[in-house]
């Protein structure tokens, strides 16, 4: 069945849905229990203009969104929701027990779309993707098609079958992953939207977990393999006042590590010690970071000290041993894990698209904590170099692993040693999807009469502090260029703060830690000018803070002094002693085969070298390059979109 056909089928019974749909909620202008200090400024209300970030944010709503339902569709992901439901006849299709999520993230990701600017036919198409997913829904809210259509046999080999009963194979049956990107998305489509027909699905989903779940002889004792359910059920207690979701997100982080509740997974899945024990970054790294990251919402929502704690000295080890130049983590391709400390292996290395995605998600919320700019180091490296990276510029083709070294024979990618148009496992494609276009929602946060501006891109906003509602506008050619002009405009005139994110690499430090230093250490500073005149200032955990009564039209130009910067890594990192990696502003380079092929193998970098940077307008879609008499570098995120050949971050160093 085209999808066209199940579209017109899923129409035809979407007023049927949406009429049994409960009546829970009313969509609300007050704001939703978050339980940080600080919170982001709504997508909604901020207007992306910006030449770099704007035309990636659209293709992906324009080709990628269209794309990946095409693959989806191709791959039988609507069909299992349709044969689970009894509207099609037929086996389940895939080879993932995991591949309703795809359609959840899509849904996410145009969701997002909506909220930056309305689209009646996205949204139509949406309700349609909905009511589909609402026929492979179970009488109880139960929803995982590939059991519900035969749970003797799962659409992978490697997931047990011992009785074909619900939850009887957590570690790795993926049926509460499934159950909290449902979850995520329905929360995003609800607020981008104030439609329940997904809400609805989704309340229904996880009030059958909080009935099933728990300490009592008649649940099931047990918690998620892969984890991201307890981030959904927090968001649906955000949005809902429900205590018994933010109490089962609680409940399944209490017993990781506990022997007397489960029988243990191990540290690949973070369940080998209570979590509040654990201060090493172990095993698969998008479970990880997943967890760590429902980890510090419990830490905001229940002003608990112990997960504080916990999720500082796991920030520390990751950051400080475990992370790539170009933000990634996980080095390992052997369980898609984190390496020991210091292992960082450069042709070999993982760093998962998905693992990136979920560390932002991670520093968002630290950030929301504490306010400190150490976060948004790490966020900014990931979204410049390690995350993008994962997006071909045509918007169809995808690395699921980064790597940051090819010799043009190792196949790292699945398979491939450039992208692929898909995968069987196609979670990095769809989590691209469901990302990118939230990315407005990073740029400014707030908290009172404090203003936060973390990411500097050319935008309009909208902003609502406690006593003031003001304009903002950022003009900028941010990243090639280090001067950003922003305009403030209150409705009227008042006394509040604004604090002005110095990026790391414009304080002479790579990331917080000893992991990587710059070789040299520049004496430019970043200057400041309100209204023409110089503004001294004094750092406060890496923001430049403003506070004044302010007056419409009012403009501040920060200026960060851009220049080649070289990066040597700690000599605990084996492989890349005597080497260097290139940086200008916050993107990280790379030698590509393609701009230097007679001389790749033999290309150095010495005392002497004088660096050029030359915008190329008509070279990957306009990017700065780095050129010296014996390379040309070309930013790493747009790597390998010129076929298959070596590519190289770190580059000899020769006195």
């Amino acid at each position: 069945m085209t999808f066209i056909k199940k579209t017109i089928l899923a129409v035809s019974i979407l007023m049927t849905v949406c009429g049994q749909a409960q009546q829970r909620l009313k969509k609300s202008n007050s704001p939703k229990k978050s339980g940080y200090s600080i919170t982001p400024v709504n997508i909604q209300n901020v207007k992306v203009t910006d030449a770099f970030w704007l035309p990636i944010i659209k293709k992906v709503q324009e080709k990628t969104i269209e794309y990946a339902i095409h693959k989806c569709e191709e791959e039988g992901r609507m069909d299992n929701f349709l044969i689970a439901g009894g509207k099609m006849e037929g086996t389940v299709k895939g080879q993932m027990p995991f591949d309703d999520t795809d359609v959840y993230k899509i849904i996410e990701g145009a969701s997002n779309t909506l909220i930056s600017e309305p689209n009646p036919k996205l949204e139509i198409l949406l309700d349609s993707l909905i009511s589909i997913v609402k026929i492979g829904q179970e009488k109880d809210g139960y929803l995982t098609t590939w059991r519900t259509i035969n749970p003797a046999k799962p659409p992978a080999p490697w997931v047990p079958v011992i009785e074909g009963k619900r939850w009887e194979s957590l570690q790795i049956s993926h049926e509460l992953y499934n159950s909290g990107h449902l979850i995520e998305a329905a929360v995003v489509h609800y607020e981008a939207t104030g439609k329940k027909n997904f809400l609805d699905i989704a309340l229904k989903n996880a009030d059958m977990l909080v009935r099933t779940f728990g300490d009592r002889a008649d649940q099931v004792h047990g918690v998620p393999g892969h984890q991201i359910v307890e981030t959904g059920l927090v968001k649906l207690y955000q949005v809902t006042n429900n205590k018994a979701y933010l109490n089962l997100a609680k409940y399944f982080l209490d017993n990781r590590g506990n022997p007397k509740n489960h029988t243990l997974y191990g540290a690949y899945s973070q369940d080998d010690i209570p979590v509040i024990q654990q201060k090493e970054a172990v095993g698969h790294a998008v479970r990880a970071v997943y967890m760590y990251a429902g980890m510090t919402d419990i830490a905001a929502l229940e002003n608990d000290a112990a997960y504080g704690n916990a999720v500082n000295h796991l920030w520390t080890n990751m950051v400080n041993k475990k992370t790539y130049i170009t933000g990634g983590i996980g080095a390992k391709h052997d369980g898609e894990a984190f390496g020991e400390n210091y292992e960082l292996p450069n042709l070999t290395a993982y760093n998962e698209t998905c693992a990136a995605i979920g560390n932002v998600y991670w520093n968002h919320r630290l950030h929301n904590i504490s306010g400190n700019s150490d976060y948004f180091d790490v966020i900014e490296r990931s979204l410049y170099n390690g995350l993008i990276s994962g997006l071909s510029l045509d918007g169809k083709k995808f690395f699921y692993p980064n790597a940051l070294e090819s010799d043009g024979v190792y196949k790292f990618n699945r398979g491939e040693c450039t992208r692929q148009s898909w995968f069987d496992c196609s979670c990095c494609p769809t989590n691209l999807i469901r990302f990118i276009p939230s990315i407005p929602g990073l740029i400014y946060s707030k908290s009172k009469d404090v203003l936060y501006v973390n990411l500097y891109t050319s935008n309009t906003a909208k902003i609502t502090l406690d006593k003031t509602n003001l304009e903002i506008a950022q003009q900028t050619n941010y990243p090639w260029d280090g001067k950003v002009a922003l305009t403030v405009s209150p409705k009227k005139e008042s006394e509040f703060t604004i604090k002005l994110r110095i990026p790391s690499w414009a304080r002479n430090q790579v990331l917080p830690g000893d992991l990587y230093t710059y070789a040299t250490t520049s004496t430019a500073k970043t200057t400041v000018t309100i209204n023409g005149k110089a503004f001294a200032y004094q750092e406060d955990k890496g923001y430049i803070t403003i506070t004044r009564k302010w007056k419409k039209g009012e403009k501040i130009v920060l200026d960060f002094p851009m220049e080649v910067k070289q990066v040597v890594t700690n000599a605990k990192v084996e492989g890349n002693k005597g080497k260097v990696a290139l940086e200008y502003g916050p993107i990280v380079y790379a030698i590509e085969e393609a701009d230097n092929a007679t001389n790749f193998d033999a290309i150095t970098i010495g005392a002497n070298d004088t660096f050029k940077v030359k915008k190329e307008e008509n070279l990957l879609e306009g990017v700065n390059t780095i050129q010296t008499q014996k390379l040309k570098a070309i930013p790493y995120y747009s790597w390998s979109n010129r076929g298959v050949g070596k590519m190289k971050v770190w580059i000899d160093y020769k006195e």
